[in-house]
């Protein structure tokens, strides 16, 4: 039997990537869902994104939001920038966890940033020795490591070539995703190991969307073969304003419950998060997709 790790770390994305497919809300409930999910145990957070307000109207009152917010000792608070005035923006604002995105796809790249893949690839070169020279770690994130919806399948290997050059440039590490959700547990195999054969030492996180209902066997395909870092959104919150179709995220709490049932430690109190869960689906207006707000009792960590 494959031997799975004891503890997973979870990077709660809710806040920027779950929130940046709904329709704007206000600052207050903004505040409100960060607030809640930093008292929940969870030790990471993408905490909001520094992006032009015409390109992602969502995501226009950023540094407000952060300097609102009850920052929690013990849990570390990320920023997503698309370009150097991003990158400047999260540094003034005292952010020393910094994440990039670029994508494997050249047209889904083109359709969200105006640029190649080889293009963006240069620029984050020199976001890398800005963020280095500021004293913040990078984090490149590979968007349609899995397929994209405008090209299809993605060879593992170009993804590869991504993660080459990204660390040949000092990323401090490598996070892919699954933007369109057609992730499956064989792809997230040949994903990795094609990456390993070329980088096996490079730190590693994955985050999967749940369009065809997959992102919870890809986690475990992915916890056995030793990944420990996965990014989840409460309720499922998400989805992608340049991948048409794609659904929700994966809920954190559905993963924080089959984690604890497999005896796994997230460090998160699932009972709390699911009632931040609750109040996300009323500060967005809907019903979120997470089948555990509505499916009875709920796992406990073992002991």
């Amino acid at each position: 039997m494959t031997s799975l790790p004891n503890s997973v770390s979870i990077r709660e994305v809710g806040p920027r990537d779950g929130l940046q497919n709904e329709d704007p809300i206000p600052t207050d409930a903004k505040v409100r869902l960060l607030d809640a999910l930093s008292r929940t145990g969870v030790k990471r957070i993408e905490a909001v994104s520094f992006v032009h307000p015409k390109a992602i109207p969502q995501m226009a009152d950023a540094d407000e939001v952060w300097q609102r917010a009850d920052r929690v000792d013990g849990v570390r608070y990320s920023a997503l920038v698309p370009n150097t005035r991003g990158a400047q923006r999260a540094l003034a604002a005292g952010f020393t966890e910094i994440e990039v995105v670029v994508s494997a796809s050249d047209t889904h790249n083109r359709r969200n940033v105006n640029r190649s893949t080889e293009e963006s690839l240069d620029d984050i070169a020199e976001l890398i020795d800005l963020l280095h020279g500021a004293g913040a770690r990078a984090e490149v994130i590979v968007a349609t490591s899995f397929g994209c919806p405008y090209e299809g399948d993605i060879d593992p290997q170009r993804v590869a070539g991504i993660v080459d050059r990204v660390v040949r440039d000092g990323a401090d590490r490598v996070a892919f995703g699954d933007t369109t959700g057609m992730g499956t547990p064989r792809r997230v195999r040949e994903l990795l190991t094609a990456v390993r054969d070329r980088n096996a030492h490079v730190p590693v996180l994955l985050h999967f969307h749940n369009t065809r209902g997959t992102a919870l066997a890809n986690l475990l395909t992915a916890l056995e073969l030793g990944v420990t870092e996965f990014d989840a959104s409460v309720g499922g919150l998400g989805g992608c304003p340049y991948a048409p179709g794609a659904s929700g995220n994966l809920a954190t709490e559905e993963a924080v419950h089959m984690l604890h049932d497999m005896g796994i430690d997230t460090g998160i109190d699932l009972d709390a998060l699911v009632e931040v869960a609750e109040l996300a689906e009323r500060l967005v207006g809907r019903q979120l997709p997470s089948g555990v707000l509505r499916a009875g009792p709920r796992t406990r960590l073992a002991s």
